[in-house]
This record gives structure tokens, C-alpha cells and sequence, in this order.
């Protein structure tokens, strides 16, 4: 017996990180904008605004691709969805690092988004469906360990190849810009999600909700080690017949037209994006530049921070299903409050520098250079510990069964276009002063911290199918 509970705990276990790789090809596709954005820009003459919006771009993409995910995925199953999103990813590598200008660069990227999204929807959504209820929190968090990973493998690639053509602007190999090799390598690891997700089996839920018992019976057996699948199948059944009888079909409830658990997914969406975490992942090089690093040095930093990223990410694996959700997400908005209030105040002390070229651009010299640094630093272990698992989790598994997928949805492309709010409103921000730009972020991060305790409930250790709405 304890064979077959180690046997199946395994496969599980196999199957969420195969899974997961979607979350991978999302920390990758977002982060790797980060080394080429100055080159690029420089190449296609952007100004700010439009800055801005070619590194954001890729978000209107996952805007869409969340939002019709869920509806494509109840109809067709998790696995195709995933196929779709590994294609896309693939086709978007290939045309940004083949993009002509600026404005073919923003259609491939958004082609890209459109992967990412519904990468975004599917991955939470079917590791929590396939996933027992004592490990789900372990689970559910190897998707933002993939997001991570994806990050980290990003911006590594990025140094790496800056590095050898001499920088991002440089020719490397068949005379082609380094920078747009940094779009090219995404097709690796889109290739290989493809391949994986050909090998997953289906969520049982949605067999259950297709009434093919005998498969889902199968996956709950060889995959979850289901001790009673019988019973287990008769409980998927009454949860997703009694949420049809209350007419949960759609999302429409009394708070303004949704349901009040979908409100609560969708904020927490929103407030992940708000404290401002993408702002260091887009434009992190550009940030370490302001104190003082040259562009070798800002993207080695870039790497290391993403590592520490990784890290925290492990830690919040081990505490998510120990501790319980809001007690990480609370101690994550006041860690974010205190160390971007930090930042704000270093950047009250910057000087704007003119370069060669008439540029302007803030500049920190010692000792807040260290203090933003190790604030910087001290914000990602904060988010990367709460925030970045644990919304992730909850979004898989706080919603009732029969609108787990389409709730998802929705929650997921709030975020994306917070995400894009953020993200294309940031060189507009720091134009006015990086002191207002992170005491806007810290400002949410405070916000965060009353929403989680006075919205969120607890969700550790309960079955999907007490999940209420």
C-alpha cells in the first residue's frame, strides 16, 4: 500500500511539474523582453510611451488568452489548450527575433501573450484538479516555481548571449543582433512543452463533467492514488449537479454582476500586479543601471536577483501546506510595504543625469545606490515567498468546481491587464520621479495586506469539492 501511495505521489507529482512548464514558458516569454528592451529600442527609435508599450505589448495577448482559455478548456479539455499555447509560444520566438520594426515586433509579441495566458488559466487550473488535497499547496506553487525558473533561464540566456556578441546591440551569429537571439531561444523550451503536454492525461474533473467515468476513474487511480475512486467520482458528480441546480453555469452574481468569490480571485490577481513586481522583472537592467551599473554588470544582477527569486519561491513550496495561505500573504504585503516604501525614499535622493546623447535618466550615488539595491532585493524575496506562489494557488483551487476554469479566466486576465497597466506605465512614472513610481506600488502593497484580512479565507487542506461560492 505504501508502495502504490509512493508510486502514485510520484506520477502526481510528474504530471504537475509537466504541467507547470507552461508556467516556465510565461516567466520566459515576459522576462526575456528585459536584456533587449534598450536595444531594441534603441535599433527602432522608441520614445518612452512607445517603450512602454512594446515591452507591454505582450500582455494585451494574455489578456485574451486568459479570457477565452477557460471557455475553450471546458469545452475541449485542459491538455489541448496546452498544445495551443506550446504552438504559440514557438511562432512567437520565431517572429520577434525576425521583426522587421517595431510594430511586426508588438504582433508577434502579442501572438506570444496569447500563450502565455492561456498558459496562465490551464496550469493552476489542472494541477489543482489532478492534485491531492494534502500536497495541492506544494503543487499549485511549482507553477510559480516555473515562472521563476522561466525568469531566471530568461535573463541567464540574455547574459550569455550580450555577453559573448559583446553586448545586446551587437551582431552575433549569421549576422544577426544578439537581441533578437533573445527572442529565438524561447523555441527550445516551447518545443519541449509540446512535447510533454502530449503526455498528460486529462483532468478527471473535466472527464467527469464530460461523463467519462471509467477515464477519470483511471487518471484518479494511477495518477492522484485515490483511495476510493468510486466515491471520489460520486463526489466530482454532486458538487458539479448541485452547482448546475443553484444556476452557477456562469459567473453572474449580486456584486456588481459577479459572483462575490470571483471578486475576491480578481482582486487578488490585481493587488499581485499593483506591488509592482513585473516593473523588476521588465526593467530590472535598466534599474541597476540608475545605480550605477554598466550593462554587463545590470544583467548579471538581473540574474542573480532572479535566483534569489527561485529561492524564496522553494521556501513558500515548503510553507504553503504547513502554514496556510493567508498567513504568507500577510506577511508578504508588510515585508513589499517596508521595502518599496525603502525604495521610495532612496530615489527621493537621485539626481537626474543628461548622457551624451540628451537623455535624461535618475541616477543614485552611495550609500542609497546599496540601500534601493538591497530594498530591491528584500521586495522580490518578499513577493517571491507570498504573493507569487500563493495567488497562484488560490486561483487554482478557491473556486466551486463547475466554474473553476471560467472564474480562472476571469481572475487571470485582471491580472494581465493590471500587468499591462503597471508595466506600460512605469517610464511614464519614472519620468515624473522613481519616488512616485514605488510609493505607488508600496502604497497597494498596504492595501493588500486589509484585503487579505478582511477577503480571503483560508483554503488549506479542504477538498475542491467544499469549495464554495
Amino acid at each position: 500500500m505504501e508502495r502504490q501511495h509512493t508510486r502514485t505521489s510520484g506520477r502526481v507529482i510528474g504530471i504537475a511539474i509537466a504541467a507547470a512548464l507552461g508556467g516556465f514558458l510565461f516567466g520566459f516569454d515576459t522576462a526575456v523582453i528585459n536584456g533587449a528592451v534598450d536595444a531594441l529600442a534603441a535599433d527602432f527609435e522608441l520614445e518612452a510611451a512607445l517603450k512602454g508599450f512594446a515591452v507591454s505589448s505582450a500582455l494585451l495577448g494574455c489578456v485574451a488568452g486568459a479570457w477565452f482559455a477557460g471557455s475553450i478548456a471546458n469545452r475541449w479539455g485542459r491538455v489541448p489548450v496546452m498544445l495551443v499555447a506550446a504552438i504559440l509560444f514557438l511562432v512567437s520566438a520565431i517572429g520577434s527575433g525576425l521583426a522587421f520594426g517595431v510594430i511586426d515586433l508588438i504582433v508577434w509579441r502579442v501572438v506570444g501573450g496569447l500563450g502565455v495566458g492561456a498558459a496562465s488559466v490551464i496550469a493552476p487550473a489542472y494541477i489543482a484538479e489532478v492534485s491531492p488535497a494534502r500536497i495541492r499547496g506544494r503543487l499549485g506553487s511549482l507553477q510559480q516555481l516555473a515562472i521563476v525558473l522561466g525568469i531566471f533561464a530568461a535573463l541567464l540566456s540574455n547574459a550569455l548571449l550580450a555577453g559573448i556578441a559583446g553586448g545586446s546591440n551587437a551582431v552575433l551569429w549569421w549576422g544577426i543582433d544578439a537581441w533578437r537571439w533573445m527572442f529565438m531561444a524561447e523555441a527550445i523550451p516551447a518545443i519541449v512543452y509540446g512535447v510533454m503536454s502530449l503526455r498528460l492525461p486529462e483532468s478527471p474533473r473535466f472527464l467527469v463533467r464530460k461523463g467519462d467515468y471509467d477515464r477519470a476513474s483511471q487518471v484518479l487511480l494511477d495518477f492522484t492514488g485515490e483511495p476510493d475512486v468510486n466515491l471520489k467520482i460520486q463526489q466530482i458528480r454532486d458538487s458539479l449537479d448541485s452547482e448546475k441546480r443553484e444556476s452557477l453555469r456562469d459567473l453572474a452574481g449580486p456584486v456588481l454582476g459577479l459572483k462575490p468569490i470571483v471578486w475576491v480571485g480578481l482582486l487578488l490577481s490585481v493587488f499581485q500586479q499593483f506591488v509592482g513586481i513585473n516593473v523588476i522583472f521588465y526593467y530590472s537592467t535598466t534599474l541597476w543601471r540608475s545605480v550605477g551599473f554598466d550593462e554587463s554588470s545590470a544583467l548579471t544582477t538581473s540574474v542573480i536577483t532572479s535566483i534569489t527569486n527561485i529561492a524564496v519561491t522553494i521556501v513558500a513550496i515548503i510553507l504553503v501546506d504547513r502554514v496556510g495561505r493567508r498567513a504568507l500573504l500577510l506577511s508578504g504585503s508588510v515585508l513589499m510595504t517596508l521595502s518599496l516604501g525603502t525604495m521610495a525614499l532612496a530615489f527621493s535622493f537621485a539626481e537626474l543625469v543628461t548622457a551624451a546623447d540628451g537623455t535624461t535618466s535618475a541616477e543614485l550615488a552611495a550609500p542609497w545606490s546599496i540601500i534601493a539595491l538591497i530594498a530591491a532585493n528584500l521586495f522580490v524575496v518578499g513577493f517571491g515567498a507570498t504573493w507569487g506562489p500563493v495567488v497562484w494557488v488560490l486561483l487554482g483551487e478557491m473556486f466551486p468546481n463547475r466554474i473553476r476554469a471560467s472564474a480562472l479566466a476571469v481572475a487571470a486576465a485582471a491580472q494581465w491587464v493590471a500587468n499591462f497597466f503597471i508595466s506600460t506605465t512605469f517610464p511614464v512614472f519614472s519620468d515624473i520621479s522613481l519616488t512616485f513610481a514605488y510609493g505607488f506600488y508600496a502604497f497597494f502593497s498596504l492595501l493588500s495586506f486589509f484585503f487579505v484580512l478582511w477577503k480571503v479565507r483560508e483554503t488549506k487542506g479542504r477538498e475542491l469539492e467544499d469549495m464554495e461560492g
